[in-house]
This record gives C-alpha cells, sequence and structure tokens, in this order.
C-alpha cells in the first residue's frame, strides 16, 4: 500500500473557455477554473478563437494561436493573470 498520497502532477490535458472562465484539467485530475477577465485577449475573443488552443511543452503551457496568448500551468496554479488584467470579484 502506497501511503504518499497522489503525485502532483501539473500537466493541462483538457482547456474549456466559456464566456466566463476559463477551466483546465490537469493531468493529476485537479481543475482549475479562473475568471476569464484575467485574460482579456480570451475574454474579447469569438467562441472560434476560444476553442483554437494547443498544449505546450508537453502541458505545461497553453497557447492560442491567433490571440498571441500563452497561460502558463504554474501561473494559474499562483493565481497569475495577464497584466493589466482585471482582479475584481465578478
Amino acid at each position: 500500500m502506497d501511503s504518499s498520497g497522489p503525485r502532483p502532477d501539473p500537466r493541462a490535458v483538457q482547456v474549456l473557455v466559456t464566456d466566463e472562465e476559463l477551466t483546465v484539467d490537469l493531468a493529476d485530475g485537479r481543475r482549475v477554473s479562473v475568471p476569464l477577465a484575467w485574460f482579456p485577449r480570451l475574454l474579447h475573443a469569438d467562441h472560434r478563437q476560444r476553442e483554437n488552443w494547443q498544449l505546450l511543452g508537453e502541458g505545461h503551457g497553453i497557447h492560442w494561436p491567433e490571440l498571441d496568448e500563452d497561460i502558463s500551468v504554474e501561473g494559474l496554479l499562483r493565481g497569475a493573470s495577464t497584466p493589466g488584467a482585471s482582479r475584481r470579484a465578478v
């Protein structure tokens, strides 16, 4: 029996962007959701642009080529937003 517990694996495996939030599923089963207001390029993008994402570095980052937006999983876990983005409660 392994008593060490679950092993963190902070790599993105799935991304969902709605009109209100960015949700990233991680390889270790965690799910991270943040308000879309933290990422103005995603906030102002249309549905097609939001769905056009790619994983970077085996899931350590997410890239939206049409929007020139890159978000690291580490940054999401730290609560980092795009510089100048709104951090107020929605």
